[in-house]
C-alpha cells in the first residue's frame, strides 16, 4: 500500500521541530475537543457533509484516510493548530472516524511510524524478510535474528501502553498487531460481536486513538480470542 511508503518520506523528511517540548508530546483531551468543536463548526458552515480533511487515495487505510487539513480550521475556527499536532511540531496526527455519520476526531502516534520505518529499512539493507511463522490470513510473524536485529523491535501502544509486535502483511507491508490490546479491552464484552466484524472500532470508543498502521481484526467466537480478519478481493 501506498499509505505506509507516504508516511515513511514524511516523517524521513524533517523530525518534529519542538519534540523536545513536554507539552507538545501529550494527548491534551482538551485539545482533542477544540478541534472537534471546530470540526463541527466547519461541517454546519458547509452544508452539513463537507469536512476539513487532507484529500487521500480511495485505498487508504480507513483510520489514516480522513487527516484533518487545519489551513481549513485556522484562523476562522480556531486561533491556532494544537501544540501536540504534526503541522505545529508536535507527535500526533489528527484524523475522524465516522466520518459520515458522526464525524469524531482522534489522534495518531507518529511515533508508531518510526519505529515501521526503522525496521522496514533494516530489513530493505538485508535483501529479503525472513518469516517465522503464518499468524493469520496472509498474515506472518517475522525472525528478527536472522535479519540482523540485535532484539525485536516493538512499539509501545497508545491504548495500554503494551509492547506491541510488529507483523508483515501479504502486501509486503509492516502492520502493528493489537491482538493484546484487543483481547484485554474487549474479552468481558466479545460475546456480542458478530462474525466478521471488525472489532478495532471498540479500541476508538473509550480512546483517544486510532489503531493505526493496523490490519482488519475480528472476533473468533469459538477460540474466544481477536483473530486477523481475511480481506476479501
Amino acid at each position: 500500500m501506498t499509505f505506509l511508503l507516504c508516511t515513511i518520506l514524511f516523517l524521513s523528511g524533517c523530525m518534529y521541530p519542538q519534540e523536545n517540548l513536554q507539552q507538545n508530546q501529550v494527548p491534551y483531551e482538551d485539545q482533542v475537543e477544540s478541534v472537534q468543536k471546530a470540526v463541527l463548526e466547519y461541517r454546519k458552515d458547509n452544508g452539513g457533509n463537507l469536512l476539513p480533511i487532507v484529500t487521500k487515495d480511495q485505498d487508504t487505510p480507513y483510520y489514516m484516510k480522513y487527516i484533518i487539513d487545519f489551513q481549513k480550521l485556522v484562523p476562522k475556527y480556531m486561533s491556532e493548530i494544537p501544540g501536540n499536532a504534526y503541522e505545529n511540531g508536535g507527535i500526533f496526527q489528527y484524523t475522524l472516524v465516522n466520518e459520515e455519520t458522526n464525524p469524531t476526531v482522534r489522534l495518531i502516534d507518529l511515533r508508531l511510524a518510526e519505529t515501521i520505518r526503522d525496521t522496514k529499512l533494516q530489513i530493505q539493507s538485508q535483501g529479503y524478510p525472513a518469516f517465522e511463522e503464518k499468524i493469520g490470513t496472509n498474515v506472518y510473524a517475522l525472525n528478527y535474528k536472522n535479519m540482523g536485529f540485535d532484539k525485536e523491535p516493538t512499539v509501545k501502544s497508545p491504548f495500554t501502553g503494551k509492547s506491541l509486535h510488529l507483523v508483515l502483511g501479504e502486501d509486503g507491508e509492516l502492520y502493528i498487531d493489537y491482538t493484546p490490546d484487543l483481547y484485554d479491552l474487549l474479552i468481558d464484552r466479545s460475546a456480542g460481536f458478530k462474525k466478521g466484524e471488525d472489532i478495532r472500532a471498540e479500541l476508538v470508543k473509550d480512546s483517544l486513538f486510532v489503531p493505526a498502521y493496523s490490519l482488519p481484526y475480528t472476533w473468533d467466537q469459538i477460540a474466544n480470542k481477536p483473530v486477523f480478519m481475511a480481506i476479501e478481493e
